[in-house]
C-alpha cells in the first residue's frame, strides 16, 4: 500500500480465499522480510508467477522476484497434504482408499503452515540458525489451485472493472483471493543431505570442517527433537559445501532444515507408526553431543522464563488460525516441555543423539490458570505409557 508517497509491505490481508481460516496482523515486525514479500507481490503483478513444485504431496510453490530469481517457497494452508484444494491426487486416493491410515493422529490436521512458522520461531529463539526464516503470509496467484467458483468470480470482477472503470472499477477489487500459507526464504546452493552424506563417505571432510559439520548436525538434531518433527528424512534437510573454503569451516559447510510442517504434535505417536528421526541412523548420531552444543543450548533450555517466552511467541503465531484450540496448544507445549527436559539431561550427561532418541518419552503438563504465562502455574511430569505398533517407520 502507499502512504504519503511511500510503499509499505503488507504481508497479509484482512480477507483471504481460505474462507476466513486465519486472522493475521497486517505486517510482521521484520522490515527485511516485509520487503521480500512486497517484491514477490510486485513480481506477480508483472506476470512473474510462482511455480508449482512437483515433488512432495502438497501444493507448494517457488516464488520469484522481478529478476526471475527464486526468493522463497510458499505453502498455502488449503493445499496442504489433506487440504481440500491439494492439487496432487495421491493424498486424495489415500483418504478415499485407506481412511484408517488417514493423516497422523498425533498432529492437528491442516496446520502445517503454522508448524513451518513455529519451527522458525524455535530456531531463532535458541540461536540454532538452521531453519531459513519462515513466516505466515497471504499471496494470490493464478498458478495456485483455486475452486472453479473463485476463478469465475475473479474473471467476472475483472471483466466488470475493465468494462466500467469509472464506476465499478473504483469500488471492486479485481483478482483472485489471497491464500494464507507459510513463506520460507529460499536458500541457494544447497542439495539434499543424502547426496552430500554419500559424498562425504567417499571423500572425508578435513578435521576442522568435519567438526563444524558435526556441530551444525547437532543443532538440527536439537531442533527436530524439541519440536518433535515427525517427518525428518535425509531428503528434507539440506547441506551446502564448498571445498575451496575449507580453510574457514564456518564458510565451507552449512545445513538448512526445511519441510518442518509435520511437527508440534499434541501427543507422542502411539498408534501404528513411530515416525522416527532418520538422522538417528547416521554415523554422526553416535558421537556424544559436543561442548559447543552444550554451551550454546543448555543454559537456555534450563531457563524456564526463556522457554516460556518462546511458548508465548508460538502462541502468538498459532492463535491466528481459525481452528486454534487452546487446550490442544497446551498439549503441544506439554510434549515440547518433555522433549526439552530430555534434551537437557542428554546434554548434561554428554549422551549422543542416538541415545537421546532412546530416552523414555514424557510430557510436562501445566495446570491451567487461564493464560499462557507460567506465573502461578504448577507442572506435572507424565511418562508415555503407550507405544506405536511399528517402531522403525
Amino acid at each position: 500500500k502507499r502512504e504519503g508517497g511511500r510503499e509499505e509491505a503488507v504481508v497479509s490481508t484482512q480477507s483471504t480465499g481460505d474462507e476466513g481460516e486465519a486472522n493475521l496482523p497486517l505486517q510482521t515486525d521484520d522490515p527485511e522480510f516485509n520487503e521480500l514479500i512486497l517484491e514477490a507481490e510486485r513480481a506477480i503483478e508483472e506476470g512473474i508467477l510462482p511455480e508449482r513444485i512437483y515433488q512432495g504431496s502438497s501444493g507448494s510453490y517457488f516464488v520469484r522476484n522481478r529478476q526471475h530469481k527464486t526468493i522463497g517457497v510458499f505453502k498455502p494452508k488449503n493445499e496442504e497434504p489433506y487440504g481440500h484444494l491439494n492439487p496432487k491426487w495421491t493424498k486424495w486416493m489415500h483418504k478415499m482408499c485407506c481412511p484408517c491410515c488417514f493423516g497422523r493422529s498425533c498432529l492437528i490436521p491442516n496446520q502445517g503452515y503454522m508448524s513451518e512458522a513455529g519451527a522458525s520461531v524455535v530456531d531463532q529463539h535458541f540461536g540454532l540458525n538452521v531453519v531459513p526464516k519462515t513466516k505466515v503470509v497471504a499471496l494470490a496467484s493464478e498458478t495456485f489451485n483455486y475452486t472453479a467458483i473463485d476463478k469465475a468470480k475473479a474473471k467476472s470482477v475483472k471483466f466488470a472493472t475493465e468494462r466500467f472503470p469509472d464506476s465499478l472499477g473504483k469500488n471492486m477489487k479485481a483478482g483472485l483471493p489471497p491464500k494464507i500459507g507459510s513463506f520460507q526464504v529460499f536458500v541457494n546452493g544447497f542439495k539434499d543431505a543424502d547426496c552430500w552424506i554419500r559424498r562425504f563417505q567417499e571423500e572425508p571432510l578435513s578435521p576442522n570442517v568435519q567438526k563444524h559439520f558435526q556441530n551444525m548436525f547437532e543443532r538440527l538434531v536439537c531442533l527436530d527433537y524439541i519440536i518433535r518433527n515427525t517427518d525428518r528424512g535425509n531428503d528434507n534437510w539440506l547441506i551446502k559445501y564448498d571445498k575451496d573454503k575449507s580453510e574457514n569451516p564456518e564458510e565451507a559447510v552449512h545445513i538448512a532444515a526445511i519441510d518442518n510442517g509435520l511437527a508440534f504434535p499434541f501427543k507422542h505417536p502411539d498408534e501404528w507408526r513411530a515416525y522416527p528421526y532418520y538422522w538417528a541412523w547416521l554415523p554422526y548420531a553416535s558421537a556424544p553431543f559436543s561442548e559447543e552444543t552444550k554451551d550454546l543450548l543448555l543454559h537456555k533450555l534450563k531457563d524456564l522464563d526463556l522457554v516460556q517466552k518462546m511458548v508465548e511467541e508460538l502462541y502468538n503465531v498459532f492463535k491466528h488460525d481459525k481452528g486454534f484450540d487452546k487446550n490442544l496448544f497446551e498439549r503441544q507445549c506439554s510434549v515440547m516441555r518433555g522433549q526439552i527436559l530430555n534434551l537437557c539431561q542428554a546434554l548434561e550427561d554428554r549422551k549422543s543423539p542416538l541415545q537421546l532418541v532412546q530416552m523414555p518419552l514424557l510430557r510436562i503438563e501445566r495446570r491451567h490458570d487461564g493464560g499462557p504465562s507460567n506465573r502461578g502455574s504448577s507442572f506435572i511430569q507424565r511418562f508415555q505409557d503407550k507405544y506405536p505398533f511399528f517402531s522403525t517407520c
